[in-house]
C-alpha cells in the first residue's frame, strides 16, 4: 500500500512524542550578543554601575528573545509545507517499503514495536531537522 504524506507525518509524529522530542533554534547567539551590546553601552555610558545595569537589562532582553524557542517535533511536523513533506514522505517510504500494513495505524504498530525502524526513522527525522531546519533536537533517550 503506498504511504501518503499525512500518514508519514503521523508516523514520524508519533515516534517523535514516544521520544519527547524538542527542537531548539539557534537564536540563542542573538541573546548573547546582546546581552554583550547592552553591557558594554551601559559601561560606557555609566561606568561600572553601567556594567551591572547594561548587563542585567541586556541579559533578561536576551532571555527573552530565546523564551519559546524550543517547540515540540510533531508541531513541526505538521507545520511544514507540503513540498517539505514530500521530500520527508520519499525519505520515510525508502525505510518502510518492505512491512506489509494496511493502514497507518498498522504501519505504525510495526515500526513501534521495531527499535531498528525507530532508530532509522528517528535518525532521518534528526538528520533532517539538523540540515535543513538549521536546529538542535532534543529527545528523551
Amino acid at each position: 500500500m503506498p504511504l501518503m504524506a499525512d500518514e508519514a507525518m503521523k508516523l514520524l509524529c508519533s515516534l517523535s512524542e514516544k521520544k519527547e522530542m524538542k527542537v531548539a533554534f539557534k537564536h540563542i547567539k542573538r541573546g548573547v550578543a546582546l546581552t554583550c551590546i547592552m553591557t558594554g553601552i551601559g559601561g560606557l555610558v555609566g561606568g561600572p554601575p553601567g556594567l551591572a545595569v547594561g548587563g542585567a537589562v541586556g541579559g533578561l532582553l536576551g532571555a527573552w528573545m530565546t523564551s519559546g524557542q524550543f517547540k515540540p517535533v510533531p508541531q513541526i511536523l505538521m507545520e511544514l509545507p507540503p513540498a517539505e513533506q514530500e521530500k520527508l514522505l520519499s525519505q520515510v517510504t525508502a525505510i518502510v517499503r518492505h512491512l506489509e500494513w494496511t493502514d497507518a495505524v498498522q504501519l505504525t504498530k510495526q515500526v513501534m514495536g521495531s527499535q531498528a525502524l525507530q532508530e532509522r526513522l528517528l535518525a532521518l527525522l534528526v538528520g533532517y531537522i539538523t540540515k535543513e531546519l538549521k536546529a538542535e533536537v532534543k529527545f528523551r533517550v
